[in-house]
């Protein structure tokens, strides 16, 4: 797997983005103010930032206003296959979402959570 970049999740969109566009000088690879989903590069790393409610819409889960207990940040990590990734760690992690394809964003994607409950994605481009 290759660790492709960390993504934020954010209830404040275009706020954050402008901040790490404007504020932070970060190159945006991907997105805009309204797209609710934006890449940035800088220093041969790259930030994700992405509506909350969305990202718990993706993963089947309800979205709450309480912070306390959502999901703030997410991994991202690039596999050559999701299904076969998927196949090999099954029975090691509890997935929150199967493979599935995202065709909008233009991937296939899967999800679990890490010991400490840490959001983790692996994906693969389609």
């Amino acid at each position: 797997m290759e660790l492709t970049h960390t993504r934020l999740l954010v209830d404040n969109y275009k706020e954050c983005f402008y901040f790490y566009r404007d504020v932070l000088g970060f190159e945006v690879s991907w997105g805009d103010e309204y797209s609710n989903y934006a890449d940035f590069k800088f220093n041969g790393s790259k930030l994700g930032i992405f509506e909350r409610k969305q990202m718990t819409e993706a993963i089947g889960e309800d979205y709450s206003p309480n912070i306390d207990q959502a999901d703030r940040t997410a991994l991202i990590f690039k596999v050559p296959n999701v299904d076969d990734k998927y196949q090999e760690l099954k029975d090691k992690v509890a997935f929150i979402t199967e493979p599935t394809e995202q065709k909008d964003w233009g991937i296939k994607v899967a999800h679990f959570r890490d010991p400490a409950g840490s959001l983790i994605e692996i994906y693969e481009n389609i």
